[in-house]
């Protein structure tokens, strides 16, 4: 089965501890996923950001609703951290949170590398689907980001 990558990098003008707290705190997920997704958490607060942690979701992917629950692997603050899919729509998810001091501001770095299900049709999903709603997903977060920090 083949593994696919995202990589996205962003630039904000604010300092590191504050970039990392906002993507520290889950909720804030809500605040920075397009509408179109659906999306809730449905852990009970609070929620306590460590390895170890696990938090579920509702979601809808092209209309469809999805469970997901991710687990923290690792955590590093205010540096990283990385959540990989316990339960959910992909065969393998893991999404990697990387924050550097670039000056002034603070640099994010996300990176994800996941498996489509679908057998010998997953590079075709991913191609025609999966990489373009996630590439959605993304810049949409990147524009509200913009918004938070810049």
């Amino acid at each position: 089965m083949t593994y696919f990558m995202l990589e996205r990098t962003q630039e904000f003008k604010s300092p590191l501890q504050d970039v990392f707290d906002f993507f520290a705190e889950p909720y804030n997920l809500e605040r920075i996923t397009p509408e179109f997704l659906k999306f809730s958490i449905v852990t009970s607060p609070p929620i306590k950001m460590e390895e170890g942690t696990r938090i579920s979701y509702r979601l809808k992917l092209r209309g469809i609703p999805v469970k997901w629950t991710s687990t923290i692997m690792d955590w590093n603050p205010p540096f990283g951290f990385t959540d990989e899919q316990t339960k959910g729509p992909y065969k393998y998810w893991r999404h990697e949170h990387k924050f550097e001091e670039n000056g002034a501001g603070t640099l994010v770095t996300d990176k994800i590398w996941y498996k489509v299900p679908g057998g010998p049709l997953a590079p075709i999903l991913n191609f025609f689907y999966v990489r373009r709603d996630l590439q959605k997903i993304f810049n949409y977060r990147a524009e509200t980001m913009k918004g938070i920090f810049d």
